[in-house]
């Protein structure tokens, strides 16, 4: 979808960092295919200093979504691109933290195979919804993902 075909290039950077937010949490659903994979693990490696910081300050994820919520998204400043493509970074963040609540409560009762499985196809879901988005945006164009992006439509104005 093109709502403005004339994105600048600052505007096309600042609309692709924010899904770095949905990224560094996806990253820990990766284990599996770290540990069968090594190689792997060393794409991520220039994330580590971003994610020590997250990991590292209490409530940094939610200091992070207010901040974006209402310094970005409600912020009608800001252009359309890069407000849309912040609220829909933070809904791929929400749907990776409600997810990863789940497994932990569920952790326990599910089969091993089965968390191993949900854990990849987080991790590969995550990384895709994000390499696509990312790409989207840096040739200034939205990211349409099937239903959260209408959501996305539906919050920002």
């Amino acid at each position: 979808m093109s709502w403005n075909s004339s994105t600048t290039v600052p505007d096309r950077i600042f609309a692709s960092l924010p899904y770095l937010l949905p990224l560094i949490v996806g990253v820990q659903f990766g284990i599996f295919l770290f540990r069968e994979f090594p190689f792997l693990s060393i794409l991520f490696v220039p994330l580590q200093p971003l994610m020590s910081l997250y990991y590292g300050i209490p409530f940094a994820g939610l200091i992070i979504f207010f901040v974006l919520l209402f310094a970005v998204v409600r912020n009608d400043n800001i252009s359309r691109f890069i407000r849309f493509n912040t609220m829909q970074a933070i809904l791929l963040n929400i749907i990776l933290a409600i997810t990863g609540l789940v497994v932990q409560l569920l952790g326990k009762a599910l089969p091993a195979l089965a968390v191993q499985t949900l854990f990849n196809m987080l991790f590969l879901g995550t990384v895709a919804a994000v390499g696509y988005s990312v790409v989207q945006s840096l040739l200034g164009r939205y990211a349409e993902i099937p239903t959260i992006s209408e959501a996305v439509h539906m919050q920002v104005r």
